[in-house]
């Protein structure tokens, strides 16, 4: 069970301790008091990123008094008490879970006081520190959009960098006095990292690499991808995705390398290497992005299907089904040689008022696509009843016609209909829409083809090169013409640079 709070947020919100714990030898035992509530329900609750999932539930008494108590640790991390008024602040959980938090409605953060838990002494002294602040930024903020020239903003910037400081240094304050606390850890994983200027070279020139190659090896300097208390925090998912997406190249080998080291490094840690794989998994499969699939496919290959310990023998038979489909279909990987029967422009124009032809399936010859002689194929899967074709059929046929046809391509236009039905509709379509010069086939006779292709919908494209490599798939037909022209530049470049 998770549930996401959408009420207005107080900004890390803090709670403090007034009254007496017991002891545990181990466990947690968590006292509350907030002024203003009593005779009602109040839920403890813990994020996992940016979800936040229930712990426990506890009643106030009539003085606003409520304890949380359980036998066991809980995991360490960033917790919210969720209040009947539909607000919530939260706190950390460190090591010591015996402690209390005294607030009130008036103001969460101010009136904070905490007894027990120096962890959350410093963090609510912490917060109490930036909501302090908070006019000076605005102000600041203010006078950088209102500035008349750039000597004002010069100003205003320099007052920003001074309010970052002064936050900065009291963070290094906190790491340097209480470096085993997770309060620590937690604060650290906020900083930024700083990119010092790039050194000049021996000629007096500079790296203009430098500074991205800095920043990618400096980046988890201050947020360790393998403690496992920062995934119980709002923190670790962003921290992560940004990592993969904006400072990692985003080539799929590249990416797996990457991903290894932090999947490779959770391990110790069964929850977080769950949630590595869970979530890169899914992120891959469902990304936009050309290629990312094979991220996927080595994902299961090398994990999933190994050492996912919670999935059923079901999905694992599933997942090694579209492993074995996937693999073939990843870029650079010679295309899956398929038998289509290729039916001649002069019988769609002639069966065009000829109901008996129309409906007549065996016509054409079968050819397998390596025999296509051209320096790029085109696999256009399509089909006369997709309401999405009907749109991109004539619109790639136009840019096919205006920018295709004279640079060396050619487009297999597959229709993945079938029976005589569907052969008839697949003839008015063609002849609706003359697309007569592309090469246009089918196969009525078995449809291993769609399995092989992995086309569970359409239209779907396959880009090939001469040598019948897939150097584009699943892309609009818009694209085409750019992939193809870029993948001339990489070859052209590729050539004058051989030694």
């Amino acid at each position: 069970m998770h549930f996401h709070i959408t009420t207005p947020r107080y900004s890390l919100l803090v709670l403090g301790l007034f009254f007496a714990i017991g002891s545990f030898a181990k466990g947690y035992e968590i006292g509350i008091e907030v002024n203003g509530f009593s005779d009602t329900t109040v839920i403890l609750a813990h994020y996992m990123n940016k979800s936040i999932y229930p712990d426990d539930t506890a009643t106030f008494d009539h003085k606003g008094r409520a304890v949380f108590k359980g036998r066991k640790n809980l995991h360490q991390g960033m917790y919210i008490i969720y209040l009947p008024n539909g607000q919530y602040f939260e706190f950390l959980m460190g090591a010591d879970q015996e402690f209390g938090i005294v607030t009130d409605t008036a103001d969460y953060v101010a009136h904070a006081r905490v007894e027990g838990s120096q962890d959350n002494e410093i963090f609510f002294s912490f917060q109490q520190y930036m909501m302090s602040k908070r006019d000076d930024q605005k102000a600041i903020q203010d006078a950088f959009k209102n500035a008349q020239n750039e000597k004002e903003k010069e100003k205003a910037r320099k007052q920003i960098d001074q309010l970052l400081a002064e936050r900065n240094q009291r963070i290094d304050k906190v790491l340097s006095e209480h470096p085993d606390l997770f309060v620590a850890t937690f604060l650290k994983a906020t900083l930024d990292i700083t990119v010092p200027d790039a050194p000049k070279q021996e000629d007096g020139s500079i790296d203009s690499t430098w500074q991205y190659r800095y920043y990618k090896s400096h980046y988890f300097d201050n947020f360790n991808p393998h403690d496992g208390r920062l995934l119980y925090t709002p923190l670790y998912e962003q921290k992560i995705q940004r990592y993969l997406d904006k400072v990692v190249l985003q080539i799929p080998d590249t990416l797996n390398q990457e991903i290894d080291s932090l999947i490779d490094g959770a391990r110790g840690d069964s929850a977080l290497f769950r949630y590595l794989l869970v979530s890169l998994f899914n992120k891959y499969g469902e990304s936009d992005i050309m290629g990312m699939d094979a991220v996927q496919v080595h994902l299961a290959e090398k994990y999933y299907l190994t050492e996912a310990w919670w999935n059923d023998e079901k999905f694992l038979a599933e997942l090694r089904e579209r492993v074995a489909i996937l693999k073939p279909l990843q870029l650079n990987q010679p295309a899956p040689n398929i038998e289509l029967l290729f039916v001649p422009r002069e019988h769609f124009i002639a069966a065009q008022n000829d109901t008996a032809l129309k409906r007549y399936p065996h016509v054409g010859e079968l050819h397998k696509i390596d025999e296509i002689q051209a320096d790029f194929v085109v696999l256009f899967f399509w089909e006369a009843h997709c309401s999405h074709c009907k749109k991109a059929v004539p619109k790639f046929y136009q840019i096919y016609e205006d920018q295709l046809k004279n640079q060396g391509v050619k487009v297999v236009a597959i229709s993945t209909l079938f029976g005589k039905d569907g052969k008839s509709d697949w003839i008015d379509f063609v002849n609706k829409n003359e697309t007569y010069d592309w090469l246009n086939a089918w196969n009525p006779y078995d449809f291993q083809y769609k399995i092989t292709y992995d086309i569970r919908t359409t239209p779907q494209l396959f880009v090939l090169d001469k040598d019948k490599k897939i150097i584009g798939k699943r892309i609009g037909v818009e694209q085409v013409t750019e992939l193809i022209e870029a993948y001339k530049k990489q070859q052209a470049f590729a050539h004058t640079h051989e030694y």
